[in-house]
Protein backbone atom coordinates (compact mmCIF):
# COMPACT_ATOMS: atom_id res chain seq x y z
CA UNK A 1 0.00 0.00 0.00
CA UNK A 2 2.46 2.85 -1.72
CA UNK A 3 -0.24 5.82 -0.78
CA UNK A 4 -1.26 4.04 2.35
CA UNK A 5 -4.54 4.96 4.63
CA UNK A 6 -6.68 8.45 4.78
CA UNK A 7 -8.77 9.08 7.50
CA UNK A 8 -11.77 11.68 7.29
CA UNK A 9 -12.82 12.90 11.17
CA UNK A 10 -10.96 13.31 13.98
CA UNK A 11 -13.66 12.01 16.77
CA UNK A 12 -13.41 8.80 18.68
CA UNK A 13 -13.35 6.73 15.58
CA UNK A 14 -10.78 8.57 13.34
CA UNK A 15 -8.46 8.67 16.10
CA UNK A 16 -8.97 4.77 16.86
CA UNK A 17 -8.45 3.98 13.34
CA UNK A 18 -5.34 5.27 13.13
CA UNK A 19 -4.28 3.75 16.61
CA UNK A 20 -5.14 0.52 15.60
CA UNK A 21 -3.67 0.43 12.47
CA UNK A 22 -0.30 1.21 14.10
CA UNK A 23 -1.00 -1.51 16.91
CA UNK A 24 -1.99 -4.07 14.09
CA UNK A 25 1.19 -3.72 12.15
CA UNK A 26 0.10 -1.56 9.00
CA UNK A 27 3.73 -0.16 7.80
CA UNK A 28 2.30 2.16 5.41
CA UNK A 29 1.47 6.37 5.23
CA UNK A 30 -1.68 7.29 7.56
CA UNK A 31 -2.77 10.96 6.69
CA UNK A 32 -5.70 11.73 9.68
CA UNK A 33 -8.07 14.73 8.59
CA UNK A 34 -10.28 17.02 10.49
CA UNK A 35 -12.05 20.18 10.35
CA UNK A 36 -11.60 21.13 14.15
CA UNK A 37 -8.63 23.01 15.13
CA UNK A 38 -8.18 21.59 18.71
CA UNK A 39 -6.58 18.21 19.09
CA UNK A 40 -8.88 15.25 18.98
CA UNK A 41 -10.72 14.87 22.41
CA UNK A 42 -13.01 13.26 24.83
CA UNK A 43 -16.47 14.67 23.72
CA UNK A 44 -18.75 12.48 26.44
CA UNK A 45 -17.52 15.63 29.34
CA UNK A 46 -18.43 18.33 26.91
CA UNK A 47 -22.65 18.22 28.78
CA UNK A 48 -21.31 17.61 32.35
CA UNK A 49 -17.98 19.27 33.59
CA UNK A 50 -17.07 21.27 30.69
CA UNK A 51 -19.82 23.56 30.39
CA UNK A 52 -20.05 24.24 34.26
CA UNK A 53 -16.24 24.96 35.10
CA UNK A 54 -14.98 27.97 33.46
CA UNK A 55 -11.32 26.20 33.96
CA UNK A 56 -12.00 23.06 32.54
CA UNK A 57 -10.21 22.08 29.38
CA UNK A 58 -10.33 20.19 26.93
CA UNK A 59 -9.44 16.40 27.50
CA UNK A 60 -7.02 15.02 24.72
CA UNK A 61 -8.01 11.44 23.54
CA UNK A 62 -4.05 10.82 22.83
CA UNK A 63 -0.92 13.16 23.71
CA UNK A 64 0.79 15.37 21.29
CA UNK A 65 3.80 12.76 21.06
CA UNK A 66 1.34 9.87 20.51
CA UNK A 67 1.09 11.18 16.39
CA UNK A 68 4.15 11.45 15.97
CA UNK A 69 5.45 8.31 17.93
CA UNK A 70 3.48 6.41 15.59
CA UNK A 71 4.09 8.28 12.38
CA UNK A 72 0.18 9.39 12.07
CA UNK A 73 0.15 12.81 10.19
CA UNK A 74 -2.23 14.72 12.07
CA UNK A 75 -3.92 17.29 9.64
CA UNK A 76 -6.29 19.28 12.01
CA UNK A 77 -8.32 22.74 10.69
CA UNK A 78 -8.76 21.25 7.43
CA UNK A 79 -12.31 19.88 5.43
CA UNK A 80 -12.61 17.49 3.06
CA UNK A 81 -14.19 18.31 -0.10
CA UNK A 82 -15.20 15.62 -2.30
CA UNK A 83 -13.65 11.40 -2.84
CA UNK A 84 -12.42 10.97 -6.30
CA UNK A 85 -12.97 7.40 -6.69
CA UNK A 86 -11.46 6.83 -10.23
CA UNK A 87 -8.17 8.38 -8.83
CA UNK A 88 -8.93 6.71 -5.18
CA UNK A 89 -8.10 10.26 -3.95
CA UNK A 90 -9.32 12.73 -1.36
CA UNK A 91 -9.69 16.13 -2.42
CA UNK A 92 -9.61 19.32 0.19
CA UNK A 93 -11.02 22.72 0.26
CA UNK A 94 -7.95 24.00 -0.36
CA UNK A 95 -7.24 21.57 -3.50
CA UNK A 96 -4.78 19.62 -1.95
CA UNK A 97 -5.48 15.91 -3.47
CA UNK A 98 -4.78 12.77 -0.99
CA UNK A 99 -4.13 9.51 -3.08
CA UNK A 100 -4.85 6.83 -1.07
CA UNK A 101 -5.03 2.68 -0.85
CA UNK A 102 -7.75 2.55 1.27
CA UNK A 103 -10.02 5.41 2.91
CA UNK A 104 -12.28 5.35 6.35
CA UNK A 105 -14.73 7.62 6.87
CA UNK A 106 -15.07 8.56 10.40
CA UNK A 107 -17.27 11.72 9.76
CA UNK A 108 -19.60 11.74 12.37
CA UNK A 109 -23.29 13.08 12.56
CA UNK A 110 -24.10 16.71 13.18
CA UNK A 111 -27.31 17.87 15.57
CA UNK A 112 -30.74 18.11 13.81
CA UNK A 113 -31.22 21.99 12.74
CA UNK A 114 -34.53 23.21 14.61
CA UNK A 115 -36.14 24.83 11.87
CA UNK A 116 -39.06 27.34 13.32
CA UNK A 117 -39.01 31.23 13.41
CA UNK A 118 -36.74 32.54 15.23
CA UNK A 119 -34.39 29.47 15.34
CA UNK A 120 -31.31 32.14 13.97
CA UNK A 121 -31.62 34.14 17.19
CA UNK A 122 -28.58 34.32 18.95
CA UNK A 123 -28.46 32.13 22.51
CA UNK A 124 -30.09 29.46 20.38
CA UNK A 125 -27.41 26.32 20.86
CA UNK A 126 -26.75 22.85 20.35
CA UNK A 127 -23.85 20.86 21.37
CA UNK A 128 -21.54 18.92 18.98
CA UNK A 129 -17.97 19.96 19.24
CA UNK A 130 -15.73 21.88 21.66
CA UNK A 131 -16.98 25.16 20.26
CA UNK A 132 -19.95 24.61 20.88
CA UNK A 133 -19.20 23.82 24.42
CA UNK A 134 -17.68 26.81 25.02
CA UNK A 135 -20.48 28.37 23.70
CA UNK A 136 -22.50 26.71 25.75
CA UNK A 137 -20.35 27.89 29.00
CA UNK A 138 -20.09 31.40 28.09
CA UNK A 139 -23.50 31.94 27.55
CA UNK A 140 -24.93 29.87 30.43
CA UNK A 141 -22.28 32.65 32.70
CA UNK A 142 -25.09 34.96 31.34
CA UNK A 143 -28.45 34.07 31.66
CA UNK A 144 -31.05 32.84 34.56
CA UNK A 145 -33.39 31.04 32.68
CA UNK A 146 -32.36 27.91 29.97
CA UNK A 147 -35.11 26.31 28.03
CA UNK A 148 -34.04 22.81 26.89
CA UNK A 149 -35.68 21.55 23.89
CA UNK A 150 -35.49 17.60 23.68
CA UNK A 151 -36.00 15.08 26.20
CA UNK A 152 -32.86 12.81 24.93
CA UNK A 153 -29.38 12.05 26.84
CA UNK A 154 -27.57 15.13 25.90
CA UNK A 155 -30.29 17.41 26.33
CA UNK A 156 -30.82 15.90 29.83
CA UNK A 157 -27.18 15.94 31.05
CA UNK A 158 -27.14 19.49 30.21
CA UNK A 159 -30.30 20.55 31.96
CA UNK A 160 -28.99 18.77 34.84
CA UNK A 161 -25.66 20.22 34.77
CA UNK A 162 -26.90 23.83 34.48
CA UNK A 163 -29.55 23.44 36.89
CA UNK A 164 -27.05 22.10 39.37
CA UNK A 165 -25.40 25.35 38.36
CA UNK A 166 -28.51 27.41 39.27
CA UNK A 167 -30.08 27.99 36.46
CA UNK A 168 -33.86 27.67 36.25
CA UNK A 169 -34.07 24.83 33.35
CA UNK A 170 -37.22 23.68 31.61
CA UNK A 171 -37.06 20.40 29.40
CA UNK A 172 -39.56 20.29 26.32
CA UNK A 173 -40.07 16.80 25.22
CA UNK A 174 -42.71 16.42 22.29
CA UNK A 175 -43.16 12.61 23.36
CA UNK A 176 -44.78 11.03 26.55
CA UNK A 177 -42.16 10.40 28.09
CA UNK A 178 -38.34 11.25 28.53
CA UNK A 179 -35.34 9.22 26.62
CA UNK A 180 -38.55 7.59 24.68
CA UNK A 181 -36.43 5.71 22.46
CA UNK A 182 -33.55 4.63 24.79
CA UNK A 183 -34.97 2.93 27.88
CA UNK A 184 -37.92 0.95 29.76
CA UNK A 185 -41.09 3.46 31.05
CA UNK A 186 -39.89 2.60 34.66
CA UNK A 187 -36.48 4.59 34.23
CA UNK A 188 -38.27 7.69 31.98
CA UNK A 189 -40.23 8.21 35.24
CA UNK A 190 -37.22 7.85 37.75
CA UNK A 191 -35.11 10.23 35.59
CA UNK A 192 -38.32 12.92 35.57
CA UNK A 193 -38.81 12.92 39.10
CA UNK A 194 -34.64 13.37 39.80
CA UNK A 195 -34.82 16.02 37.56
CA UNK A 196 -37.78 17.59 38.96
CA UNK A 197 -36.02 16.91 42.49
CA UNK A 198 -33.34 19.39 41.24
CA UNK A 199 -35.22 21.71 40.11
CA UNK A 200 -35.40 21.20 36.89
CA UNK A 201 -39.19 21.82 35.23
CA UNK A 202 -40.09 19.35 32.47
CA UNK A 203 -43.12 19.52 29.79
CA UNK A 204 -43.79 16.41 27.78
CA UNK A 205 -46.05 16.07 25.08
CA UNK A 206 -45.50 19.51 24.22
CA UNK A 207 -43.28 21.13 21.24
CA UNK A 208 -42.54 24.65 20.27
CA UNK A 209 -44.34 27.13 18.14
CA UNK A 210 -42.00 29.82 18.09
CA UNK A 211 -38.99 31.28 19.66
CA UNK A 212 -39.18 35.40 20.47
CA UNK A 213 -36.22 37.74 19.95
CA UNK A 214 -34.99 41.37 21.19
CA UNK A 215 -32.28 42.80 19.62
CA UNK A 216 -31.64 39.68 17.42
CA UNK A 217 -31.12 37.56 20.88
CA UNK A 218 -33.62 34.80 21.73
CA UNK A 219 -35.51 36.16 24.35
CA UNK A 220 -38.46 33.78 25.61
CA UNK A 221 -39.99 30.66 23.88
CA UNK A 222 -43.52 29.56 23.07
CA UNK A 223 -44.90 26.70 23.47
CA UNK A 224 -47.67 24.66 21.33
CA UNK A 225 -49.55 25.30 24.26
CA UNK A 226 -49.52 28.98 24.30
CA UNK A 227 -47.47 29.11 26.93
CA UNK A 228 -43.82 31.90 27.08
CA UNK A 229 -41.06 30.82 29.09
CA UNK A 230 -38.86 33.56 29.37
CA UNK A 231 -35.14 31.95 28.33
CA UNK A 232 -31.96 33.84 26.88
CA UNK A 233 -30.36 30.56 26.29
CA UNK A 234 -32.04 27.68 24.24
CA UNK A 235 -30.22 24.61 23.93
CA UNK A 236 -31.40 22.46 21.11
CA UNK A 237 -31.19 18.55 21.54
CA UNK A 238 -33.78 16.67 19.45
CA UNK A 239 -31.76 14.31 17.82
CA UNK A 240 -28.73 14.20 14.89
CA UNK A 241 -27.93 13.39 11.29
CA UNK A 242 -25.51 11.45 10.01
CA UNK A 243 -22.92 13.12 7.92
CA UNK A 244 -22.97 11.24 4.86
CA UNK A 245 -22.37 14.25 2.16
CA UNK A 246 -18.85 13.01 1.33
CA UNK A 247 -20.21 9.55 0.88
CA UNK A 248 -23.51 10.21 -1.09
CA UNK A 249 -21.79 12.59 -3.66
CA UNK A 250 -19.12 9.90 -4.31
CA UNK A 251 -21.77 7.47 -5.27
CA UNK A 252 -21.76 4.76 -2.06
CA UNK A 253 -24.49 3.17 -0.92
CA UNK A 254 -26.91 5.26 1.81
CA UNK A 255 -29.67 4.24 4.21
CA UNK A 256 -29.91 6.27 7.07
CA UNK A 257 -25.97 6.48 7.43
CA UNK A 258 -23.29 5.03 4.91
CA UNK A 259 -24.22 0.95 4.00
CA UNK A 260 -21.50 -1.15 5.42
CA UNK A 261 -20.75 -4.76 5.01
CA UNK A 262 -19.69 -6.91 8.36
CA UNK A 263 -16.26 -6.19 7.42
CA UNK A 264 -17.06 -2.28 7.50
CA UNK A 265 -16.82 -1.24 4.21
CA UNK A 266 -18.91 -0.01 2.01
CA UNK A 267 -20.43 -0.21 -1.29
CA UNK A 268 -16.59 0.72 -2.78
CA UNK A 269 -14.52 -2.02 -1.20
CA UNK A 270 -11.47 0.41 -0.70
CA UNK A 271 -13.40 2.84 1.50
CA UNK A 272 -14.82 1.88 4.48
CA UNK A 273 -16.59 4.01 7.28
CA UNK A 274 -16.92 3.64 11.25
CA UNK A 275 -19.24 5.27 14.13
CA UNK A 276 -22.37 7.80 14.23
CA UNK A 277 -22.08 7.77 10.50
CA UNK A 278 -21.95 3.80 9.67
CA UNK A 279 -25.43 1.46 8.82
CA UNK A 280 -25.37 -1.87 9.46
CA UNK A 281 -27.14 -5.17 9.97
CA UNK A 282 -26.84 -5.79 13.87
CA UNK A 283 -25.68 -9.54 14.47
CA UNK A 284 -27.65 -9.72 17.59
CA UNK A 285 -31.01 -7.98 16.67
CA UNK A 286 -30.60 -8.87 12.98
CA UNK A 287 -32.15 -5.57 12.26
CA UNK A 288 -30.50 -2.38 10.46
CA UNK A 289 -28.87 0.08 12.88
CA UNK A 290 -27.12 2.97 13.22
CA UNK A 291 -25.55 3.98 16.31
CA UNK A 292 -24.30 6.47 18.31
CA UNK A 293 -21.88 5.43 20.89
CA UNK A 294 -18.20 5.84 21.65
CA UNK A 295 -18.11 2.08 22.12
CA UNK A 296 -19.54 1.03 18.93
CA UNK A 297 -17.13 3.89 17.51
CA UNK A 298 -13.79 2.70 18.59
CA UNK A 299 -14.87 -1.08 18.29
CA UNK A 300 -15.75 -0.54 14.55
CA UNK A 301 -12.52 1.09 14.16
CA UNK A 302 -10.23 -1.70 15.67
CA UNK A 303 -12.38 -3.70 13.09
CA UNK A 304 -11.63 -1.35 10.19
CA UNK A 305 -7.95 -1.56 10.94
CA UNK A 306 -8.01 -5.42 10.85
CA UNK A 307 -10.19 -5.34 7.76
CA UNK A 308 -7.62 -3.36 5.76
CA UNK A 309 -4.80 -5.98 7.15
CA UNK A 310 -6.60 -8.47 5.68
CA UNK A 311 -8.43 -10.00 8.84
CA UNK A 312 -11.67 -11.43 8.09
CA UNK A 313 -13.65 -11.38 11.07
CA UNK A 314 -17.11 -9.70 10.91
CA UNK A 315 -18.33 -7.04 13.56
CA UNK A 316 -19.84 -9.08 16.60
CA UNK A 317 -19.06 -6.40 19.94
CA UNK A 318 -22.04 -5.94 22.65
CA UNK A 319 -23.52 -2.70 22.09
CA UNK A 320 -23.15 -0.60 25.26
CA UNK A 321 -24.28 2.74 26.16
CA UNK A 322 -23.75 5.16 29.10
CA UNK A 323 -25.03 8.92 30.20
CA UNK A 324 -24.49 10.73 33.73
CA UNK A 325 -27.66 12.94 34.13
CA UNK A 326 -27.21 14.32 37.68
CA UNK A 327 -26.48 11.52 40.49
CA UNK A 328 -27.79 9.16 38.16
CA UNK A 329 -25.27 7.16 36.39
CA UNK A 330 -27.57 5.39 33.42
CA UNK A 331 -25.29 2.17 31.44
CA UNK A 332 -27.01 0.62 28.99
CA UNK A 333 -26.51 -2.65 27.10
CA UNK A 334 -27.88 -4.69 24.01
CA UNK A 335 -30.33 -3.20 21.79
CA UNK A 336 -33.61 -3.08 23.87
CA UNK A 337 -36.41 -1.47 21.12
CA UNK A 338 -38.29 -5.02 20.84
CA UNK A 339 -38.70 -6.04 24.36
CA UNK A 340 -41.80 -7.28 25.06
CA UNK A 341 -41.04 -8.00 28.70
CA UNK A 342 -39.26 -5.74 31.71
CA UNK A 343 -38.18 -7.23 34.74
CA UNK A 344 -36.84 -4.86 37.30
CA UNK A 345 -34.20 -5.25 40.40
CA UNK A 346 -33.85 -2.86 43.20
CA UNK A 347 -35.70 0.08 44.53
CA UNK A 348 -35.94 3.28 41.81
CA UNK A 349 -36.08 5.09 45.17
CA UNK A 350 -33.12 4.42 46.54
CA UNK A 351 -31.98 5.89 43.05
CA UNK A 352 -30.29 2.10 42.09
CA UNK A 353 -32.36 -0.55 40.27
CA UNK A 354 -31.66 -2.42 37.14
CA UNK A 355 -34.07 -3.71 34.18
CA UNK A 356 -33.67 -6.60 32.14
CA UNK A 357 -35.36 -6.41 29.03
CA UNK A 358 -36.53 -10.28 27.24
CA UNK A 359 -38.12 -11.04 23.80
CA UNK A 360 -39.80 -14.09 24.37
CA UNK A 361 -37.73 -16.00 26.42
CA UNK A 362 -34.49 -14.04 25.40
CA UNK A 363 -32.62 -11.42 27.04
CA UNK A 364 -31.79 -8.62 24.66
CA UNK A 365 -30.75 -5.93 27.37
CA UNK A 366 -30.04 -4.51 30.78
CA UNK A 367 -30.61 -1.28 31.78
CA UNK A 368 -28.94 0.06 35.22
CA UNK A 369 -29.06 3.26 37.33
CA UNK A 370 -26.38 3.22 39.47
CA UNK A 371 -25.88 -0.27 39.90
CA UNK A 372 -22.76 -1.08 37.70
CA UNK A 373 -22.07 -4.70 38.59
CA UNK A 374 -25.50 -5.72 37.04
CA UNK A 375 -24.12 -3.52 34.11
CA UNK A 376 -21.40 -5.64 33.55
CA UNK A 377 -22.92 -8.95 34.21
CA UNK A 378 -25.80 -8.08 31.34
CA UNK A 379 -22.36 -7.24 29.34
CA UNK A 380 -21.62 -10.71 29.84
CA UNK A 381 -24.38 -12.31 29.52
CA UNK A 382 -25.57 -10.88 25.95
CA UNK A 383 -21.76 -11.16 24.74
CA UNK A 384 -22.29 -15.23 25.44
CA UNK A 385 -25.94 -15.93 24.90
CA UNK A 386 -26.93 -16.62 28.14
CA UNK A 387 -30.48 -16.01 28.39
CA UNK A 388 -30.97 -15.22 32.41
CA UNK A 389 -34.64 -16.86 33.36
CA UNK A 390 -36.89 -13.60 34.45
CA UNK A 391 -37.34 -14.58 38.16
CA UNK A 392 -33.66 -14.85 38.41
CA UNK A 393 -33.33 -11.27 36.95
CA UNK A 394 -35.93 -10.18 39.83
CA UNK A 395 -33.80 -11.51 42.70
CA UNK A 396 -30.84 -9.14 42.29
CA UNK A 397 -27.25 -8.83 41.53
CA UNK A 398 -26.01 -11.88 43.84
CA UNK A 399 -28.83 -14.21 42.41
CA UNK A 400 -27.62 -13.16 38.64
CA UNK A 401 -23.93 -13.96 39.50
CA UNK A 402 -24.36 -17.04 40.30
CA UNK A 403 -27.01 -18.10 37.35
CA UNK A 404 -24.37 -16.70 34.95
CA UNK A 405 -21.51 -18.93 36.85
CA UNK A 406 -23.60 -22.31 37.19
CA UNK A 407 -24.24 -21.75 33.35
CA UNK A 408 -20.40 -21.41 32.40
CA UNK A 409 -19.62 -23.99 34.19
CA UNK A 410 -22.60 -26.43 32.50
CA UNK A 411 -20.93 -25.38 28.76
CA UNK A 412 -17.72 -25.76 29.96
CA UNK A 413 -18.94 -29.36 31.31
CA UNK A 414 -19.88 -29.97 27.61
Amino acid sequence: MNNGVVIVGTGHAGVQAAASLREEGFEGPVILIGDETDLPYHKPPLSKTFIKDEAAKPQPLRGDAFYETNRIDLRLGRRAERIDLKARSLVLADGTALAFDRLILATGSRPRALRLEGSNLEGVLSLRSIADARRIRETSGQVEEVVVLGGGFIGLEIAATLSLGGRKVTVIEAQDRLLGRAVAPVISEHVRRRLEGLGVRVLLSTTLDRLDGDNGAVSAAITSTGERLPARMIVVGIGVVPNVELAEAAGLSIANGIRVDPHMRSSAPEILAIGDNASYRHWFSAADVRLESVQNATDQARLAARTILGHESAYEAVPWFWSDIGDMKLQMVGLTGGSSRQVVSGDPAENKFAVHHYLGDRLIGVETVNRPADHMLGRKMIGLGFSLPPDIAASGTEAVKAALAAWQQAQAAG
